[in-house]
Order: C-alpha cells, then structure tokens, then sequence
C-alpha cells in the first residue's frame, strides 16, 4: 500500500486530520520520529514533553508519537490529559520542545497535534513544521531511510496540573475580589479538568472566593451537549441561559482544548473579544507601568480586524499598538518581535509575554473576573466603555473569483478617496467627519475554501448596516 500524504493533514502551523482515515498512529509515530529528529536533537533538547486532550484517539496517539520520539535517543515527558495552555506552560516552565495531542473545536472524528520548540516557541511553516512533514513522508515512504539512535529514549510521567494552575494564580490574584458567580461551560473539553483545577480546588490550591456552577465538565470527546467552538453562537445558548437562570455574575466558554475563552456578561450577553482584548491591555499596561517600565516602550499585539476601540485604549493609555494578520503565528512572531506584553485576536486567542508569549484562555479568563470582582458594578457596565462601536462580525460569501471582487472593491474605494493597505486582505477606512460617521471594512480570503470574508465596524449601526450592505452587494454581484 501507498504510504499516505502528509501534505493534506500538516496545515500552516499544526496537524489536522481524521482518525484513522487521514491520521493514525503510524504516522503519529513517524511525525515523533521526524519531530525528534528535526526539533529536538538540533536544539539539543534531551527530553519532549506531550500531552493531550479527552478526545477517544488521543491516548493511542500520543503514545505512537512519544514512541518515535524515543526512537531517536530522546527521553519523553508525558504529562497525559492536558489543556493545550497546560501543555505550553510545560514547554515554558520546563525549557522542553512539546506536542499537544489536539483537534481543538473540531468535531470528534478529528485528531491533531500542536507542536512547540523549548519555551513554548511554536512550530509552523517558518519555523520548521514543513521539515518535520517531509522527514516523517520519508519515513512512511521508506522504512529503511529510519536512523535509529544506539539507544532508546526513557518514558517518564508527570502531573503538572497544580503547578499550571499555582503559576497562572501568581500572574492575576483573584484572592482579594469580592465573591462571584461563575457559570463555566468546558462544553466537556479540557477545561473541565483546568476549570475547577485553576479556579477551584481541585488540584489542592486554596479556595478563591468564586461560586462555580459547571456544564459539561465531564470529559468526553465525542461532544453529546454541544461542539466545542464557541466563535459560533449556537454553542454559547446554554451557557447564555443558564448565567441568567442561575443569576451569576458571568460566564465563561472554552473550546475544546481550553486555549480559547468567550465571555457572556450577566444579562446572557456575548463579550465581544475586542472588548476582552482591550480590558486585559488595560489591564496589563497598568502592570507594566507599576513596575517601573516606561509607558511608550509598551507594545500590546492586535489583528486587522479588531475593534478600532482597541488600538483606542492602547493609545490613551500610552502604550504603543503593533497591527498584524489574522492567524496566531503572525501574533506569536510580532510579540516576539516588539517584546510585546500581551496580544489579542477576535477569535478569543489572548497572548501573554508572562506565558511565552503564548496563549491561554485561562489567564484572560482569570484577568475578567480579577477586573469585576475589583468593582461593584455588572459586567455589561465595566465593558460598555470597552464597545463603543457597532460591529458586522464575520460575513462570509462563497465566491468564484475573490481577486477580481477584491479589486471590485479597492477600486470602489479609491472612486471615494479612502485610504487602505493590503496588510492583510484589503481594508479600507473613513475617519470621520462633520455628519459622516466613522467606518472601516476588512475583505480577506481564505486560505482554504473559496470564501470571502467581510468585517465592517462603524460609529453607529445605521452606518455600519449602510457600509456592510453596500460592500456585500459589490461581493454577492
């Protein structure tokens, strides 16, 4: 039999695939081997550190990977059911290259790996992940290209789950905040492990004062409440009901490997991650400043399509924005790049230079409740400030041709005198003046299917329902 290719499960910055048809544990193995081979011996790493999630194929995968890590002389660290911020927490603490065994949101037939050099560094297209794809096809297509080392690598396991949780609890004290209820929908992902382990005590941390009313905490890959995504809405109504039923202060959302976090305010209202982003810079500006940094050597990361509200915040408080595309690589290597303290994306990833510069649902989870248990106010009044805009959200059009849209479109903004860049996308913005309101539009492509998608954000609705159907009109033509 043909030995699969590879190319259409290694994506731009991780593995996706379906089990067993796409993904299985040979080519686990053999992605372990070529990791090693590729990652760890060249960074002289002597051990790997791998984790995964609840999902039913993980455990047999993890285990195939760890095993072709320990073909080549590499010692192992498995750290088993994990969250994938736990698993870079451990890249981080520990210094080690990492793969997290994950399908994130994805729906259970699926199966993936995110994979980190030391120091949760991440592994994509330019930073070595088409490498560790190529050696591991070779492996797969010929067996007798394998380099065995003189002696296999030693399995070592550790539970890591109350050291995550002590070090996230060092970076926002929650014990000084007045009691808040809590809904956590974990939507029977990982969180469900994380959640009462960071938040609650059982990992054996104090108690911290917050009442927690758990849905779906049991860990279950196969999803039977809802999908663990929720960037839909349909997967927040639960929580969005259960937050008024239970008269809680708030509610918290993660996805399936609890490395994203929605928030829904205490009338069941979703938060939009722009507000989020520009709470948390606030928030970590302030940090910054009482530490004694200088306040305009301060950089927080956002993408195109952030609320213009963010760069807003950032400004006022004195701090320096860094604008860049969508997609958490580029995030990852502009902080890294600016030293940047923290970086948000309207997908709820939020970036921390405390974390490697990685990110973590859990620690921007921790800073919303450390914001409203530091006040009285409801949450709907603490983000109001934070939203002042009226946003689109994503539209997506199926398309035949998106350049020659896309160049319907610049060309309809330069008829009108607006400027744009092409950063990412095409976006296009009118500042604003006497009786013409503020408005900004993103048109991107995707990478994957034939989709354009649209983002509009302007000073009031009229005008962004203005702006939004005349652009989809051009696109939908």
């Amino acid at each position: 039999m043909a030995a699969p290719d590879l190319s259409s499960i290694v994506k731009a910055y991780d593995v996706r695939g379906l089990v067993p048809s796409q993904f299985d544990a040979s080519i686990a193995r053999a992605l372990g081997a070529a990791f090693a081979e590729v990652i760890a011996g060249p960074d002289q790493a002597k051990a790997a550190v791998i984790g995964h999630d609840m999902r039913d194929s993980s455990p047999e995968l993890s285990a195939a990977f760890a095993a072709g890590v320990r073909s080549r002389g590499i010692d192992t660290l498995e750290i088993g059911l994990a969250s994938t911020d736990e698993l870079y927490f451990a890249s981080g603490a520990l210094a080690l290259p990492g793969a997290m065994f994950t399908a994130s949101h994805n729906p259970a037939a699926y199966n993936g790996i995110k994979l980190t050099r030391a120091g949760a560094r991440p592994v994509g297209t330019d930073s070595g992940l088409p490498q560790v794809r190529d050696r591991a096809q070779e492996l797969l297509d010929d067996p007798a290209s394998e380099r065995p080392a003189d002696r296999d690598g030693t399995a070592h396991r550790r539970d890591l789950l109350a050291a995550y949780g002590e070090f996230l609890r060092g970076l926002v004290d929650l014990r000084s905040s007045r009691r808040l209820k809590v809904v956590i929908d974990a939507a029977n992902g990982m969180a469900g492990l994380t959640a009462p382990a960071v938040l609650g005590t059982d990992a054996g941390l104090p108690e911290l004062p917050l009442d927690i009313v758990s849905m779906y905490f049991d860990l279950d890959g196969t999803f039977p409440n809802h999908e663990a995504n929720p960037l839909d809405p349909k997967n927040l109504v639960d929580l969005q009901h259960a937050v008024v039923e239970h008269g809680a202060d708030l509610g918290l959302a993660f996805d399936g490997d609890a490395d994203r976090v929605f928030v829904v305010d205490e009338r069941g209202e979703p938060v939009s991650a722009s507000a989020i982003t520009a709470l948390v810079a606030e928030r970590e500006i302030a940090k910054e400043v009482a530490r004694g940094v200088d306040v305009d050597q301060i950089r927080i990361v956002h993408n195109v399509i952030s609320s213009r509200a963010v760069t807003e915040f950032i400004v006022r408080a004195g701090a320096q924005p860094v604008r860049t595309r969508v997609g958490h690589s580029y995030i990852k290597a502009e902080m890294a790049r600016h030293n940047a303290i923290f970086g948000g994306e309207h997908s709820a990833h939020y970036y921390f230079r405390a974390f490697w510069f990685a990110d973590t649902g859990m620690l921007a989870a921790m800073h919303v409740l450390a914001a409203l248990g530091e006040q009285d106010g409801p949450l709907s009044d603490l983000v109001a400030a934070y939203s002042p805009y009226a946003a689109s959200g994503e539209i997506n059009s199926t398309v035949t041709d998106a350049a020659g849209i896309t160049e319907r479109v610049a060309a309809w903004c330069a008829e009108q005198g607006l400027p744009t860049d092409t950063l990412d996308g095409l976006t296009a913005w009118h500042r604003g003046d006497g009786d013409s309101p503020m408005w900004w539009i993103n048109l991107r492509s995707s990478n994957t299917e034939p989709l354009l998608r649209l983002n509009v954000e302007a000073a009031d609705v009229p005008t962004m329902e203005r702006v939004r159907d005349t652009v989809l009109g051009m696109i939908r033509a």
